[in-house]
C-alpha cells in the first residue's frame, strides 16, 4: 500500500510540485488503484492545488522553491503517516489513535497561510470518514519536522 500511495520523488528544483501532483493524479485515474489509495491521493491533489492557489494569492513573489519544498514535505508527511499506520497495526487501539493524533496535531498546529476559511481548510479534518484528517492550510515543511520530532519522542518513552 505504501508504494502505491507514494513512489519516489526526484528533488530537482522547480519540478517537485508538478511531479508530486502528477503522481497523485495518476493514482486517482488508474482503474487498478484501490479506493483507499485514490482517497489518499485525492487529499494530496487537493492540498497541492490549495497550496498553489494560496501561494499565488498570498505570496505572489515567492520563489518556485517554496512550492517544491512544501510539496516534497507533504509527500514525506503522508508517507510517514502511512508508515506509522502500518507500524502500529498490531499495537493497542489507544496507541494507534495517539500516533494518528500526533499527525493531525502537526497539521493543525502548523498553518502556512492562517486562512480564515475554516470550512474549506478543515474539510478533511472534519470528515470522520477521511483517512487523511489534516488541514489543507498546513506548512508541510514545519509539520513534517514536527511529526518527525514527535515520533522520536514517542519512541523514547
Amino acid at each position: 500500500m505504501l508504494l502505491a500511495c507514494g513512489g519516489t520523488v526526484s528533488s530537482h528544483a522547480q519540478e517537485v510540485y508538478s511531479e508530486v501532483l502528477q503522481m497523485a493524479k495518476e493514482k486517482i485515474e488508474s482503474p487498478s488503484t484501490p479506493q483507499i489509495v485514490k482517497d489518499i491521493n485525492q487529499f494530496k491533489v487537493n492540498a497541492l492545488n490549495y497550496l498553489g492557489m494560496k501561494t499565488r494569492e498570498v505570496m505572489p513573489d515567492a520563489p518556485v522553491s517554496v512550492l517544491d519544498d512544501e510539496a516534497y514535505a507533504l509527500h514525506n508527511f503522508i508517507g510517514s503517516y502511512l508508515q506509522a499506520i502500518v507500524a502500529t497495526k498490531d499495537q493497542p487501539k489507544a496507541f494507534q489513535n495517539k500516533v494518528m493524533q500526533l499527525f493531525v496535531e502537526a497539521s493543525i498546529a502548523c498553518p502556512l497561510f492562517n486562512d480564515i476559511e475554516k470550512e474549506t481548510t478543515l474539510y478533511y479534518f472534519n470528515n470522520s470518514e477521511s483517512l487523511t484528517r489534516f488541514s489543507l492550510d498546513t506548512d508541510w515543511v514545519k509539520a513534517f519536522q514536527r511529526i518527525t520530532e514527535s515520533l522520536k519522542e514517542l519512541q523514547q518513552q
